[in-house]
């Protein structure tokens, strides 16, 4: 049976409002770990679950690029202070700074990212893009998934292809101003993972969006 994702999404909506608290630092809402579990059963690995390509590869990327984990007492902290500076140099544009626990998302519409048809980072966001690859090759002891999103126009494997390219481009530009390779991983999902109804120019311009996906690397991952 396919799952209508927009019951879904109104489910996690609904988990999400009741499992919320409000982080004393940043003012901002965060999801308890209580309400994560509940939307993990009904969204599944994509945002809250698996790292692209399973942790233990990954894991073995990092180690043989030297890079450390965190000790479970610090993650909390760490990522509030990484939160924090991402929310300062995303100030002003469309980004949107989600946290999900000790994860961070970054949402980006494909509008401000790419021109129409394209996987070409735009020039007048690449200032933005700058940003945040300092802030991820500043704190680098965190997994970075990007995936790729389109709308509904067009055929299924057009779109994927594209969804593909986006996120494949923007990994390629963090890796270009510092950010180790061997910390991203990327995915299309072309237009399987709609977050806004496919029917309105507006629900269609929201699902073209990249996702950058920041997990913290703790030690016991790295044993």
């Amino acid at each position: 049976m396919k799952t209508n994702p927009f019951l879904v999404a109104g489910l996690a909506t609904l988990l999400v409002t009741a499992g919320c608290t409000t982080d004393p630092d940043t003012g901002q809402r965060r999801i308890s770990k209580t309400a994560i579990g509940g939307i993990g059963g009904a969204l599944g690995g994509y945002l809250l679950g698996d790292l692209v390509g399973g942790r233990r590869d990954r894991t073995e990327k990092l180690v043989g690029a030297g890079i450390g984990g965190l000790a479970g007492a610090g993650i909390g902290a760490y990522m509030d202070k990484q939160e924090r500076e991402l929310r300062e140099r995303t100030a002003g544009t469309d980004v949107q700074v989600i946290r999900r626990g000790d994860d961070l998302v970054l949402n980006i519409p494909s509008g401000i990212t790419f021109a129409y048809d394209s996987a070409n980072v735009q020039p007048q966001f690449q200032r933005t893009l700058d940003q945040v690859a300092q802030t991820l090759s500043q704190y680098n002891q965190t997994y970075i998934d990007v995936y790729g999103h389109t709308d509904s126009v067009g055929s299924d494997a057009y779109n994927q292809t594209l969804s593909e390219r986006r996120a494949t481009s923007v990994a390629d530009y963090l890796a270009s101003r510092g950010v180790q390779t061997a910390r991203i991983g990327t995915r299309g999902y072309g237009e399987t993972q709609p977050i806004a109804s496919n029917d309105t120019d507006e629900g269609r311009a929201a699902n073209r969006r990249v996702e950058i996906k920041i997990v913290p690397i703790s030690q016991n991952d790295l044993r």
